[in-house]
């Protein structure tokens, strides 16, 4: 909890509370939607479906040193996180389900772990090797 450091804290974040609680909506209309394509796409793809329980925790609300407010903000920081955790989950299975070719190699571009095991940017023998059909 750096921001118990940070001198002058009450008013600042007092003007960004608004901004970062509004967030909410999006995250659960997010969450929503992410769900419907995950349950309905993925058997349709015979890929396996993501354990929700593995990526989403909330359990930082229980700790009794924290006040009310701290645990309603170590909730909401939970939820947010851990559901873009789960998405990115998501999307890396679909990802490789559909495409599996890395991005052109970049200094300014970190790739997902996921991308590890991808075919080359260019390389369009292994990717004909690799996914063409059989005949």
């Amino acid at each position: 909890m750096e921001y118990k450091t940070k001198k002058g804290r009450f008013l600042r974040h007092l003007l960004s509370a608004p901004f970062i609680y509004i967030l909410i909506i999006p995250f659960i209309l997010l969450d929503i939607f992410v769900e419907l394509y995950h349950h309905i796409c993925f058997p349709l793809y015979n890929l396996p479906l993501i354990q929700r329980s593995k990526y989403i925790k909330l359990d930082r609300h229980k700790l009794s040193y924290l006040s009310p407010l701290e645990k309603i903000n170590c909730t909401y920081c939970g939820y947010a996180n851990c559901l873009l955790h789960y998405i990115s989950a998501i999307a890396a299975s679909t990802e490789k389900y559909w495409c599996g070719i890395k991005s052109a190699q970049d200094p300014n571009f970190i790739p997902p772990k996921h991308h590890h095991n991808f075919i080359e940017h260019n390389d369009e023998q292994e990717f004909k090797k690799k996914y063409q059909l059989k005949k």
